[in-house]
């Protein structure tokens, strides 16, 4: 399923070749437990990480396209850093990119910064001050007409559509989104995991919501607010993960920064 390719044995770290054996091991099973198989091609970055791109058989899960990044892609990599970097073990940090090889963020960060510099610098335009209008003249009210108290309100604006209406939205229906959809509900409730679609927006999210009605064992719901707002799939029966699968105690996040 995975497609190694080694480099010279005079340019590899020391542990390289175990490392790129555990995380072979590590992303065929993740990857396969999601759904979504891929070939793995592994690559010296020039920073000093290891490089993995996934090449996956079929459509790519949601919310990831080949050559960009996403928050699907930047969760595995953050997951099997957390995973790998045992408190006690050597670091080398793993890079993992959709498609292709990601930039290792210190040529980024230099790119980013030699592309700024390169632009000149333009004055912001100073605004004119506003002239001062004069204040509109109030027509005269009509003999015997009725005056309106001066603190009455103008009428309330229509409100506008919540994000959290999704399950009131007519939408068109998605027959591959509503398939997908379907039996992550049904993956669900048969595993007793916790899954979310994260990057969806609101007309797919309603699609989602409409797609697993009548599933069994699973409650599907939206949480959170703008770029962060999500479908959540809870099992009515959670299993324990197994000790195996537990993550590390070790927090040091600023160290497996992408």
């Amino acid at each position: 399923m995975s497609d190694v390719q080694a480099p010279p044995s005079t340019s590899t770290p020391a542990g390289g070749s175990d490392m790129r054996l555990r995380v072979e091991r590590l992303l065929t099973d993740i990857l396969g437990m999601m759904g979504f198989p891929a070939r793995l091609d592994f690559k010296d970055a020039s920073d000093g990480s290891l490089s993995v791109a996934l090449h996956f058989q079929g459509e790519p899960p949601p919310g990831v396209e080949p050559g960009k990044r996403s928050q699907v892609v930047d969760s595995l990599q953050f997951l099997l850093n957390k995973m790998l970097h045992r408190p006690g073990s050597e670091r080398r940090f793993l890079l993992v990119g959709a498609g292709v090889h990601p930039e290792p963020r210190s040529e980024r960060l230099k790119r980013e910064q030699a592309a700024a510099a390169a632009q000149p610098a333009v004055p912001a335009p100073q605004p004119a001050p506003p002239a001062a209008a004069p204040a509109p003249r109030q027509p005269k009210p009509a003999r015997g007409a009725q005056q309106a108290p001066p603190h009455a309100k103008a009428p309330a604006a229509p409100a506008r559509v919540s994000e959290s209406d999704e399950r009131s939205l007519e939408v068109a229906e998605d027959a591959s989104l509503r398939e997908v959809a379907r039996k992550l509900a049904e993956k669900s409730a048969s595993l007793g995991r916790f899954y979310a679609l994260v990057t969806v927006k609101q007309d797919d999210r309603a699609r989602v919501l409409k797609a697993v009605e009548g599933v069994p064992g699973v409650k599907v719901s939206c949480e959170g607010e703008g770029r962060n707002r999500r479908v959540v799939f809870t099992p009515e029966k959670p299993a324990p993960l197994p000790k195996r699968s537990m993550l590390p105690d070790d927090d040091d996040e600023d160290d497996l920064e992408g």
